[in-house]
């Protein structure tokens, strides 16, 4: 016992370096993203997450995106916790029987004008998840859905990339 903890001592830490993106591409992809924001809202964008009953891949992924390493607020998206304080609803995973009528809700306490995001290959019906017993299938067959964002789970790169298409496709309207 007494080698294995003076062994566990002197180990270096098992830890990996943390994601490194290409800075100049985030600076860049972000300040696109600002500049659509303030164009489309004259603020900055809000957005809130709701996990309709996913594996939490795709929420791990969002949250990295308030991490040191991406640090979305810099560029002006903010996380809010209730939806009427939201912009844009992100939501995550195949919906559930159970989850059905709090994202009816959750979409109708939204203020106009709104956007819903599919976040991942469940929240577009193509995941491993599908239509079966426990759950209805894409988020479309709830709530009108106006942009998917594939992966399994997609990057952090991708959420952005895909909000800047949102904001794209919201100013041609």
């Amino acid at each position: 016992m007494r080698t294995l903890l003076l062994k566990s001592l002197f180990m270096r830490a098992a830890t990996i370096a943390a994601p490194r993106p290409d800075d100049a591409a985030l600076a860049e992809l972000g300040k696109a993203l600002e500049k659509r924001a303030r164009r489309l809202f004259g603020r900055s964008i809000t957005i809130r997450e709701v996990d309709a009953g996913s594996c939490n891949g795709c929420e791990l992924e969002i949250h990295a995106l308030n991490n040191a390493v991406y640090d979305v607020e810099r560029f002006g998206i903010k996380f809010a916790a209730s939806p009427r304080h939201a912009d844009v609803l992100l939501v995550t995973g195949p919906v559930t029987h159970n989850m059905k009528v709090a994202l009816e809700r959750t979409y109708a306490a939204t203020p106009d004008p709104k956007w819903v995001v599919a976040v991942g290959d469940c929240a577009a019906g193509c995941g491993v998840f599908g239509e079966n017993y426990a759950s209805i299938g894409a988020v479309a067959n709830v709530v009108p859905v106006d942009l998917h964002i594939k992966g399994c789970p997609p990057r952090p790169i991708d959420l952005l990339k895909g909000l800047i298409a949102l904001m794209d496709k919201a100013t041609a309207k």
